[in-house]
């Protein structure tokens, strides 16, 4: 059966929904939806960027991710199979992978990330804008809860963080130095303009709720 790339992406969801389906950190399918969105819009923006890679790599970029996965290799197998299955074309497929397997925050920072095109920028930029602003508070307090992470420790400053294995490693970290270790970072390594644009309200939002967080934990907003 030969599908367009409508019904293409109707599969690619469907598989990432069963995949992700039992998800607690944040990364579950209303997160690939809001990035789906972001990448959307941002495309509107970006008419040269090719969309169908951009959007199949937006709704799979969680399916194999290692914090996420103890087997990765098996995860990934999944989706070349999918994409296989569903005749998603071998240069298309490279394109794909080499967008989800480099846009990682932990890989642009500790690793040696490969080039992005134009559509892999526009859905790093989407799943970075789903980590800054209003829901990404929610999101840093719901994967803390699941990680074991402790709210606040005034006396634990933000690490100085230089490796993958001690940025994923529970030890002497909070959910508010989440915020200053990653989360206000992100506007500047965002690409695009429209993306941009957007992280900078959104990165005022954090940097307001932090603040009045500490005020209050404190006892120094009265």
């Amino acid at each position: 059966m030969a599908y367009g790339e409508t019904e293409k992406l109707a599969r690619i969801k469907e598989f990432t929904e069963k995949v992700l389906q039992s998800d607690k950190t944040g990364h579950d399918m209303t997160h690939i939806e809001r990035v789906l969105a972001m990448t959307q819009h941002i495309l509107a923006t970006e008419p040269t960027a090719n969309a169908f890679v951009a959007q199949t790599a937006a709704i799979l970029h969680d399916t194999y991710d290692d914090k996420l996965f103890e087997d990765v290799d098996l995860a990934k197998s999944r989706v070349i199979k999918l994409l296989t299955d569903i005749a998603v074309p071998a240069e298309q497929q490279v394109e794909i992978f080499n967008i989800i397997d480099n846009m990682s925050w932990s890989k642009q920072r500790f690793g040696e990330p490969a080039k992005l095109s134009l559509a892999g920028k526009i859905v790093q930029d989407a799943d970075r804008l789903d980590a800054i602003g209003a829901i990404a508070i929610a999101r840093a307090i719901q994967f803390g809860a699941i990680k074991g992470d402790a709210l606040y420790d005034p006396t634990m400053p933000p690490r100085h963080i230089t490796t993958k294995a001690s940025y994923r490693k529970g030890d002497g970290n909070t959910v508010i130095n989440h915020f200053y270790e990653k989360l206000f970072l992100l506007k500047d390594y965002l690409n695009t303009p429209e993306g941009q644009r957007i992280g900078i309200e959104r990165d005022r939002i954090m940097h307001d709720f932090v603040n009045q967080f500490e005020k209050e934990w404190q006892q120094k907003d009265y």
